[in-house]
């Protein structure tokens, strides 16, 4: 069913919605690339494992598996943690690598439609072409939406779901260092690629942050740094350390969200959340952050690193989700692949 539309979902009256919103499903790519998680890839599963789990309490989990015997070797873990098989389903989509927040879908909704879901197949190029190939994970929005029998529309730029945060009320978070790096869109001006967001997204208000955390490959993403928790609170992370490399730019984006509006002109509640001490591997640090949640319908899925902060983050996000329960999973391996949580996962929405 997958066509290009010529209107623009959002002048259509789809949006995006907030991650609470109650779920279908989490999409998940299953790790295999090893080029990813060079020397840790077997002691990742443990902790994806129990994302699974986690995940399966509330709600359908779909998995792009490569082949049969990948299949195999996820079930086997998937069961080892406990996960509701009956809620976890495999769908024999190739990919290149299991970053599918960024490679996935982008499902908006419009309850008042004919379709009431559609998916945005945005261009997918590994951050910058700093990983290729990628021509598999490219592919993968328009698989998924061909499966599931919804309308595809394709803007033809490239757009990570990493980059971008939502209230699901008509605001979007993102920051400059990613969406207007030259290895993205060169050929787009900040206001086209605002009002791309606006159109694809069915956004009416943007906020822009500045710089992304050390270690983060993404040039930037929003999602290790920023995130809504209802449609008025903000978490996002503070470094408390000024001779930590992170101080500054931290505390930039700080300050532009203490300035910043949402789409009523209120200002939003701003609530700060620490970082870990460094984590470094192999003399490289690492892009760990409690920023990189993951909000499923029963659980929010915190990434852990085995710090003295882990505690107080858990602590302080539980207080902004009495709807929830907020877990901690260790990530301190799974970080090495430069992502967590978050980054691992793409929601559903339930319409």
């Amino acid at each position: 069913m997958s066509s290009k539309r010529i209107v623009a979902p959002g002048l259509q009256g789809y949006y995006f919605p907030a991650e609470w919103h109650t779920h279908e499903a989490t999409w998940l790519s299953f790790p295999h690339n090893k080029e990813s998680w060079p020397g840790k890839m077997d002691n990742i599963y443990t902790s994806f494992a129990t994302f699974v789990r986690y995940l399966s309490l509330g709600e359908k989990v779909r998995i792009n598996v490569n082949d049969e015997q990948m299949k195999d070797f996820a079930l086997e873990h998937f069961i080892r943690a406990g996960a509701n098989m009956d809620n976890v389903e495999f769908y024999l989509f190739a990919t290149n690598d299991a970053w599918c927040r960024d490679h996935g879908p982008a499902f908006l909704i419009n309850p008042r439609a004919k379709e009431r879901k559609v998916v945005v197949n945005w261009e997918y190029n590994a951050w910058g072409n700093k990983y290729p190939p990628y021509d598999l994970d490219n592919a993968i929005s328009v698989q998924i939406a061909d499966h599931l029998n919804v309308p595809v529309f394709s803007p033809g730029i490239v757009m990570e779901g990493g980059a971008v945060e939502f209230n699901g009320n008509g605001t979007l978070i993102t920051t400059r260092a990613c969406l207007l790096n030259v290895n993205r869109n060169p050929h787009l001006s900040f206001e086209q690629i605002e009002q791309y967001l606006k159109d694809y997204y069915g956004v009416t208000h943007l906020i822009w942050l500045e710089d992304g955390i050390v270690g983060d490959d993404t040039d930037g993403h929003v999602d290790d740094l920023t995130r809504f928790v209802d449609e008025n609170t903000i978490v996002t992370l503070v470094e408390k350390r000024k001779q930590d490399a992170n101080y500054t730019p931290l505390k930039n984006n700080l300050k532009l969200l203490q300035q910043a509006t949402l789409e009523n002109g209120k200002r939003p509640t701003i609530v700060e959340l620490p970082c870990p001490s460094p984590v470094l591997y192999k003399g490289q640090r690492l892009p760990a952050s409690y920023a990189n949640f993951y909000i499923a319908n029963e659980h929010v899925i915190m990434p852990t690193f085995r710090d003295t902060a882990d505690d107080a983050a858990l602590s302080i996000l539980q207080e902004c989700f009495d709807d929830r329960e907020v877990v901690g999973i260790d990530s301190l391996d799974i970080i090495w692949g430069l992502g967590s949580f978050h980054c691992l996962s793409m929601q559903e929405p339930l319409v």
